[in-house]
């Protein structure tokens, strides 16, 4: 049952897994999430296993469209509800004041929880088939590249985590994560939706960076998101010099205002690869583009840097984290 079609019948059996405490590869807009019954203390602890993931990283907690938040929150503030509206379902994370009833295993032993309603036909499907809330961190090892397809969910786990076929995932970059606490309104971990949006729509200036004494999150740590493969990101006008320096190298570049020289190179199949000029386009490219040259088992990754722009915010951070891990992986 490695690879369960989004059919009525293969969702049926995705729900009687998550019932018997089971684990699941289950598709989102974002990545693919490694899914599990929010109130089950074994089901919940197998996915930490499962991952290799730090016991105090706490977990987001994915509901069906229209659920309830009352039984996961102690206090909803009215800035949360407005982005909520706004942005559920969909690629936002909202942390706020958590009920005394939610496992201390999901929320990483803090007060508060994060929350989401995923914006995924076949997501929403299970959550309402199973009837209750999820946690669905990354279905990956922890530290590594997110799936963003269910082969790759496959092919991380050996075939041992049954995974619902949904496709390529649409944004391919995790959520936006945001804080919504003592009256504010705090970018903890940047994603597809912006400042700027959240501003809009909050009608507050909102905050961007984890305050010292703020809630720890999931995808905040240094090194993460990484390849195997050590991963360097480059300036485009250094960018053919670098790649010529280390012979086998695989280099990913935007299509649009490339370095000099690398436009020639992405003509030549193999190690280099052109992805959307778009923020949005190559954000949901990146992770499996990453993953197909990690494959190759080339000497090193580099990557064009991304523009400067809150738009371009959460592939910056992306790339930063997979680098430093590569930078501690490969010694430099």
């Amino acid at each position: 049952m490695s690879l369960l079609p989004a059919t009525p019948e293969g969702l049926a059996t995705a729900v009687d897994h998550l019932r018997a405490g089971g684990v699941l590869g289950l598709p989102t807009e974002t990545v693919y999430g490694l899914a599990a019954d929010a109130t089950n203390p074994a089901a919940v602890a197998r996915v930490f296993a499962t991952k290799g993931r730090p016991p105090t990283h706490p977990l987001i907690v994915h509901l069906a469209a229209g659920a309830a938040v009352a039984p996961w929150v102690s206090d909803w503030p009215a800035l949360a509800e407005r982005l909520a509206t706004a942005f559920w379902p969909g690629p936002l994370t909202l942390v706020v004041p958590c009920s005394s009833g939610v496992l201390s295993a999901v929320t990483g032993g803090q007060d508060t929880v994060a929350l989401r309603v995923p914006a995924h036909a076949v997501a929403q499907a299970v959550l309402a088939a199973f009837g209750g809330a999820l946690v669905a961190p990354s279905a990956n090892r922890y530290g590594r590249l997110s799936p963003t397809r269910a082969a790759d969910v496959l092919q991380e786990f050996a075939g041992s985590v049954p995974v619902v076929e949904g496709g390529d995932c649409t944004v391919g970059i995790e959520s936006t994560i945001v804080a919504c606490l003592n009256g504010e309104v705090r970018v903890l971990r940047p994603g597809l939706i912006t400042p700027g949006a959240l501003s809009r729509v909050a009608g507050v200036e909102v905050l961007v960076g984890a305050a010292t004494d703020g809630p720890r999150v999931p995808g905040a740590v240094k090194a993460h998101y990484a390849p195997r493969t050590p991963l360097e990101v480059v300036p485009s006008a250094l960018l053919a010099q670098r790649a010529a320096e280390v012979p086998g190298a695989c280099v990913v570049a935007r299509l649009a205002g490339v370095a000099t020289g690398v436009a020639v190179e992405l003509a030549v199949p193999g190690r280099w690869v052109g992805l959307p000029q778009t923020p949005a386009e190559f954000g949901q490219k990146l992770y499996a583009t990453l993953r197909d040259l990690d494959a190759l088992g080339a000497p090193r990754l580099f990557v064009e840097a991304p523009p400067a722009g809150e738009e371009w915010a959460a592939v910056r951070d992306r790339l930063a984290r997979a680098a430093a891990a590569g930078e501690l992986e490969s010694g430099d």
